[in-house]
């Protein structure tokens, strides 16, 4: 395979436990359909429900995918401030140098949202629970019974 970049040969090497394919020169990383989601499963253990669209739009850019030579598409990455391209036949993703770093901080912050966000509706549904118990209205009456 050949970098969609610079048009150097991409080696294999291991990133973040998972093997890619990697340009020497430019740095950037082709990472194939499932290990984009691999990646992001380093960090992120509520599954794919939680994570939110991937994308939603895309444009055209004049690189080509590794593997079929079809033109990438550019998308912005789960709404954050990251673009990577797409293959549109659905082979992988070409991630810039480092940008699957980037990744992991993002969904390592996504995690930390959720778990947040989960535990608040947890304590809110509590107290609705409380709040429809006959105790809390009976305290409540009284206080304006007098």
């Amino acid at each position: 395979m050949k970098c969609p970049k610079c048009g150097v040969d991409l080696l294999p090497t291991e990133r973040h436990k998972l093997k890619v394919n990697y340009c020497q020169s430019c740095k950037g990383m082709w990472f194939e359909q499932v290990e984009l989601g691999e990646l992001e499963d380093e960090v992120f253990d509520f599954g794919d429900r939680w994570k939110g669209s991937l994308f939603l739009n895309s444009s055209p850019t004049t690189d080509q995918c590794p593997e079929c030579a079809e033109r990438l598409q550019r998308f912005q990455y789960r709404f954050y401030d990251l673009e990577m391209e797409v293959c549109p036949n659905q082979h992988g993703y070409w991630l810039e140098a480092d940008e699957d770093t980037r990744v992991l901080e993002l969904m390592k912050r996504e995690e930390g949202d959720l778990q947040r966000k989960l535990l608040a509706e947890d304590k809110w549904a509590a107290t609705l629970h409380r709040m429809r118990s006959g105790s809390f209205f009976s305290r409540l009456r009284d206080r304006f019974q007098r």
